[in-house]
């Protein structure tokens, strides 16, 4: 990285920190993907039950292969064969895991995180249940306000992933959200995570690159 735009990033780390520690939230910056794993491998041991939420960001860093390899019952969404009702139940196994590991869409310099959910199997457990929660995300998702947050999830993250998941929605043609109530819709909850009861049960981890959507 260029060294003034390094020097920016080590401003903004500093001030992200502070900001989520305000919230009762944990805040850390990893370089990439080596140092992010060096750090997951430290946890998971110790037959810990994990979950996942669904993540673009959380398969382009190799979590999932990591977490398949690692001491632990993993609860896995992404096995083959699943029936509908089947996957449900591992949704609602979640709230029971050790650690939820999951990204967010968006998340902001005062330390909130900010995200939107077709089912919302994800977002709730972010919110309650699982005894820790990580949360993974690279620094395009940073933002300056809520605004900007809202502006991204609308303009980036919901359009994408609906075209990821080849759904017959409005986003996927005009590239914005259009609070449709189209069957495929997948904008269903609009959660703000901010100051926390339970302190440092989410922890932030920043990867220094660009990463899902």
């Amino acid at each position: 990285m260029e060294k003034n735009l390094e020097s920016l990033l080590r401003i903004k780390e500093t001030e992200l920190i502070k900001a989520f520690e305000a919230n009762n939230m944990t805040c850390l910056f990893v370089k990439d993907r080596d140092e992010l794993t060096h750090y997951l491998k430290s946890i998971l041991n110790q037959s810990k039950k994990v979950a996942l939420g669904g993540s673009v960001t959380l398969n382009q860093l190799g979590v999932i292969d990591l977490i398949k390899e690692s001491d632990v019952h993993f609860i896995d969404r992404y096995e083959e064969g699943l029936s509908n009702e089947e996957l449900m139940n591992r949704f609602r196994e979640a709230f029971f895991a050790d650690l939820f590991i999951t990204s967010t869409n968006a998340l902001t310099m005062d330390g909130c995180l900010y995200n939107i959910d077709g089912t919302g199997n994800r977002v709730a457990a972010m919110i309650f249940g699982p005894r820790e929660v990580i949360v993974i995300a690279g620094l395009n998702k940073i933002c300056q306000n809520e605004e900007e947050a809202i502006a991204r999830i609308r303009h980036c993250s919901a359009p994408a992933n609906a075209i990821r998941l080849n759904k017959k929605t409005p986003c996927t043609k005009t590239g914005h959200c259009m609070d449709c109530h189209s069957p495929d819709r997948i904008c269903s909850s609009y959660v703000k995570l901010a100051y926390q009861k339970q302190v440092n049960r989410i922890k932030v981890i920043i990867v220094e690159e660009n990463l899902g959507y």
